[in-house]
């Protein structure tokens, strides 16, 4: 496309984006725009940079209370493009009903697949190891030393074979694990093998030492890990939660837990945050890190190449990445 020809297509490109990263800090920002720079502030109660009536692409303030992320949408009278920062956005999906037929929501595919993808072996490592041990004996000056699994040679599955799925696996591969199986919702072939459907999980949850959620939470997948599927489970199986809290029934793991049966690392949870004294808190056999699976060193600059290039897609009227639907549509995108 020649400069005349692109300069052309982005004049016609009015209205103001708004971005939880201030505008300055965002190299090849494309020409047209006006950019505004807001994510709620450090207590939640920054002033709208601009109208938001004027608003055309909204980028949703990361790691911020819901209130601040959603509370603008409904005066976006000229909204096109809801962009998040989260690979998930079942939490963005139930306040879209307040905006006109034809508004595209779109994910941060590709922006969290590394981060989220280290702290899934990070905390299947430290739960086979018994790093939370070693880390509660050294408090206490005590050298208690022990014999434990590996994860060489163990059988892995991956609940939720998406981006992060399968960034997961691509860690997985130097460790020597005897088997990797893929689950999602729809039944596929990949380079590295089949993706079964999730109607196979009965058959393949014995088989597993590991199983790794990394399944967006949708209708089909709330409460998917229940005392059934958790009773499938092989003893002394540990379970990883990298995908949402809602995904797994805490009632039926914390039973699971209190047995001693199977053992769990968890980097989200239902509720959450999880209030102080819930029982999870001191269940044995469970480790627990606060929702960090996106939030490292990783996400910046991964999220600034997404939004140049998605950006630059809109101002050029190109059609955007990562589109989960379109409002007022009879079927998703």
């Amino acid at each position: 496309m020649t400069a005349d020809l692109t300069a052309a297509r982005t004049a016609d490109v009015t209205g103001d984006v708004w971005l939880p990263i201030p505008p300055d800090e965002i190299e090849g920002l494309p020409q047209g725009p006006d950019y505004l720079f807001y994510d709620g502030g450090e207590d939640g109660t920054q002033e709208y940079p601009g109208d938001p009536a004027d608003c055309v692409l909204y980028v949703v303030p990361y790691m911020k209370r819901l209130s601040v992320r959603v509370g603008p949408l409904e005066h976006m009278r000229k909204l096109k493009v809801v962009q998040t920062l989260t690979a998930g956005v079942d939490d963005v999906l139930s306040r879209l009903s307040v905006l006109a037929p034809g508004v595209q929501l779109c994910n941060a595919r590709g922006v969290h697949e590394a981060s989220t993808a280290e702290l899934a072996l990070t905390l299947t490592l430290a739960s086979l190891r018994g790093v939370p041990d070693f880390v509660r004996a050294q408090q206490q000056g005590l050298w208690q030393g022990g014999f434990r699994p590996a994860l060489a040679d163990r059988n892995v599955l991956i609940v939720g074979y998406g981006a992060i799925g399968a960034a997961i696996e691509d860690r997985l591969a130097p460790f020597e694990v005897a088997r990797v199986a893929r689950v999602a919702r729809s039944e596929r072939t990949t380079a590295r093998g089949p993706v079964h459907p999730l109607t196979d999980l009965p058959a393949l949850l014995p088989e597993a030492d590991v199983v790794i959620l990394s399944t967006p939470l949708t209708e089909q997948t709330k409460g998917l890990v229940n005392a059934d599927f958790l009773a499938r489970m092989k003893d002394g199986a540990l379970l990883v939660n990298v995908a949402r809290g809602a995904v797994v029934d805490t009632k039926a793991l914390l039973a699971e837990l209190e047995n001693g049966r199977i053992t769990a690392a968890l980097d989200v949870t239902d509720p959450e945050p999880l209030p102080p004294g819930h029982p999870l808190w001191q269940a044995p056999g469970v480790l627990i890190s606060p929702h960090v699976g996106g939030p490292s060193s990783a996400f910046l600059p991964r999220a600034k190449r997404l939004l140049v290039d998605q950006l630059a897609r809109f101002v050029n009227h190109e059609p955007l990445r990562n589109v989960v639907l379109t409002t007022g549509a009879t079927a998703d995108a």
